[in-house]
C-alpha cells in the first residue's frame, strides 16, 4: 500500500568542505549528528523522458529508513508530494497509474543510477522537536538509457520536518549564504544527472511566444486545459479533494473553446475530439453530480428539526450516497485506464503540436475574438429570455439549463480572450461565473428534486414514512423559485454593466 507525504525541501550547491556551521540558527537549539546513510537509486523513465519533462521522478531505491519505490509529483517550487510504496522488484500498479497518463503507451526503462552517501543532520528546537533534516550528499550517477556517461557532485539538502514551519527553510538559507553556499541550478539530482550525463533530454515544455493573433489566443487556452487534465490525473486517482471537479472543467472549457473559436479552428478536426471529451466530461460527472446532491440533501436535512424527521431518512440517504459513490469511483478508475481515454489525451497532444488552424487564426486578435464572444452571449440572452416566457415547470427548467450552459460557453471564450481584450472580458467573465452560479442553484433544486421522488417510492415501497421527502421537495421547488423570481433584475444588471 502506497503512502503519500509532502515533500518540501531546497537543494543546494556544495564543495567538498561539507556542511557549514549552523550554529545560531533562530529557533534551532541543537543539530544531530545522524550518521551516513548509503543509498541506491535507479530512476525510470520512457525512453523520450516524458516524466522528467513533467517535473517527475520514479525511482527504486535501497538504503537509508525509507527504502521503496518513490513516485515524486510536482506541487509547487520546492514542494512535491512523495508517494512511497514497499520495495519490491517490479514497479507496484498503484505507481504505474498514477503515471498513465504520462507513459500511455510507452515503456518505462532504468535511464539512471544515483548512488548517494548521505551525512545526516537534525535540526532540533529546545524541546527536542525536530524542525528540519540537514542531508549532504555525495553523489555518483550513471546513465544506463538514452545516453551514456558518468558524473559527480556534492550537494546540500535541507527538507522540512513533516508538519514543520517554512519559516525555518528561510532561516537556514540565510545562514548557508552567508557561508558562500548558493541554491542548486537543478530542480533535482535526476535533472543534474540527465544534464551532466551524455545524451537525450528532457524535451523543453512546448511554451510558445506570447500570443499575438486570434490563433495564438485560443491556442494558448487549448495548451492550458490540455496540461490541465494530463496534470490532474494522478489527483483524480487519488481521488483528491476537488480533482474531479477540476478536471471535468477542463474537458468543458475545452469543448467550449472549440465551439466557440470554430472560426478558428477547424471542427472537421475539433468536432470528433469534443465527442470524446463531452464523453470524459460525463464520466467525470457521474460521481461528481452524486456527490453534490449527497451533500446538498444532508445540508437540507440537517436544517430540519428532528420532530420533521420520519422514518430512517438519514440512513436511507447514507446508504444511497456510499452505493452510488463507491459504483462511481470503481467506474471512473476504469476510465482513466481506458484506451479511449488515452487515445484522447495522445489527440489533444496533436492538437497542440499541430494546430487544425484556418484563415481567420491569423488575423486580429481583438476582431475575431470579440465577434466570437459577442455570437455566445447572444445565445445566452435568447435563451433566458425564451426560458422565463415559458410557464413554471419542466420547459422552463430545461430552458434554464440550456442558459446555464451557454453562460458557461460564454465565460471560457471570454477568459480565453482576456489577454487580448482586457477590462470588458474580464467584467463578462465575472459576470457570466455569476449567473452560471444562480442557474446552478436552480438547476441542482432540479436534481434533488428528482433523487427526492426516488428515494421517496423506494421508502413508500418499503413502508417508511415519506413525509420528510415530500417536505424536503416542497423546500426545493420554492428554492428554484426564488431564483427564478430573482433571474430577470439579475439578468438587466449584468447586461446593463456590460460592455460585449
Amino acid at each position: 500500500m502506497a503512502d503519500t507525504k509532502r515533500e518540501i525541501e531546497r537543494k543546494y550547491e556544495s564543495d567538498d568542505s561539507g556542511l557549514p556551521d549552523l550554529t545560531g540558527v533562530a529557533g534551532v537549539a541543537d543539530i544531530l549528528d545522524r550518521g551516513t546513510a548509503e543509498l541506491d537509486a535507479t530512476y525510470y523513465d520512457t525512453s523520450d523522458l516524458r516524466l522528467a519533462s513533467a517535473s517527475i521522478t520514479l525511482r527504486r531505491r535501497t538504503g537509508g529508513s525509507d527504502a521503496g519505490w518513490h513516485l515524486k509529483l510536482p506541487v509547487a517550487p520546492g514542494v512535491r508530494d512523495e508517494i512511497q510504496a514497499p520495495l519490491s522488484d517490479d514497479l507496484p500498479d498503484e505507481l504505474a497509474a498514477l503515471v498513465r497518463a504520462r507513459v500511455r503507451e510507452g515503456q518505462l526503462v532504468p535511464v539512471v543510477r544515483l548512488r548517494s552517501a548521505r551525512d545526516l543532520r537534525d535540526l532540533v528546537d529546545a524541546d527536542g522537536r525536530q524542525l528540519a533534516e540537514v542531508g549532504v550528499d555525495t553523489v555518483r550517477a550513471e546513465r544506463l538509457f538514452g545516453g551514456e556517461g558518468t558524473a559527480q557532485w556534492t550537494e546540500i539538502e535541507v527538507e522540512l520536518a513533516d508538519g514543520g514551519d517554512p519559516r525555518v527553510l528561510d532561516k537556514v538559507e540565510k545562514r548557508l549564504r552567508k557561508a558562500g553556499v548558493r541554491p542548486s541550478k537543478s530542480t533535482s539530482k535526476l535533472a543534474r544527472a540527465l544534464t551532466e550525463t551524455k545524451g537525450g533530454h528532457p524535451r523543453p515544455k512546448d511554451e510558445p511566444a506570447d500570443p499575438v493573433t486570434a490563433g495564438d489566443h485560443v491556442l494558448a487556452y487549448v495548451r492550458a486545459q490540455r496540461d490541465a487534465i494530463v496534470g490532474l490525473d494522478p489527483a483524480v486517482r487519488q481521488d483528491a479533494e476537488e480533482s474531479v471537479h477540476d478536471m471535468r472543467v477542463a474537458t468543458r472549457r475545452l469543448r467550449s473553446t472549440f465551439k466557440s473559436f470554430r472560426q478558428v479552428l477547424d471542427r472537421k478536426v475539433t468536432d470528433p475530439i469534443a465527442v470524446e471529451l463531452k464523453w470524459l466530461a460525463g464520466e467525470l460527472g457521474v460521481g461528481r453530480d452524486q456527490e453534490v446532491l449527497a451533500e446538498r440533501l444532508a445540508e437540507a436535512l440537517g436544517e430540519l428539526a428532528p420532530t420533521l424527521v420520519h422514518g430512517p431518512v438519514r440512513d436511507r440517504l447514507g446508504a444511497w450516497s456510499k452505493a452510488e459513490y463507491g459504483g462511481s469511483r470503481r467506474r471512473l478508475l476504469g476510465v482513466l485506464d481506458s484506451p479511449r481515454y488515452l487515445t484522447l489525451l495522445d489527440t489533444l497532444d496533436a492538437v497542440v503540436a499541430d494546430p487544425p488552424v484556418l484563415k481567420a487564426a491569423a488575423g486580429n486578435a481583438a476582431k475575431a475574438l470579440t465577434k466570437a464572444v459577442r455570437k455566445d452571449f447572444a445565445k445566452v440572452s435568447a435563451l433566458i429570455e425564451e426560458a422565463m416566457d415559458q410557464p413554471p415547470g419542466t420547459d422552463r427548467d430545461l430552458g434554464l439549463h440550456d442558459a446555464r450552459k451557454k453562460a458557461k460557453r460564454t465565460r471560457y471564450a471570454a477568459e480565453a480572450a482576456t489577454l487580448a481584450l482586457g477590462g470588458p472580458a474580464k467584467a463578462l467573465t465575472k459576470s457570466m461565473k455569476s449567473l452560471q452560479s444562480l442557474l446552478g442553484d436552480h438547476q441542482d433544486s432540479v436534481m434533488v428534486r428528482t433523487t427526492l421522488g426516488e428515494l421517496s417510492a423506494v421508502a413508500h415501497a418499503s413502508g417508511e414514512d415519506t413525509f420528510t421527502y415530500g417536505l424536503l421537495y416542497g423546500r426545493e421547488e420554492r428554492r428554484a423559485a426564488r431564483v427564478e423570481e430573482a433571474l430577470p433584475e439579475e439578468w438587466r444588471t449584468i447586461r446593463g454593466s456590460l460592455e460585449v
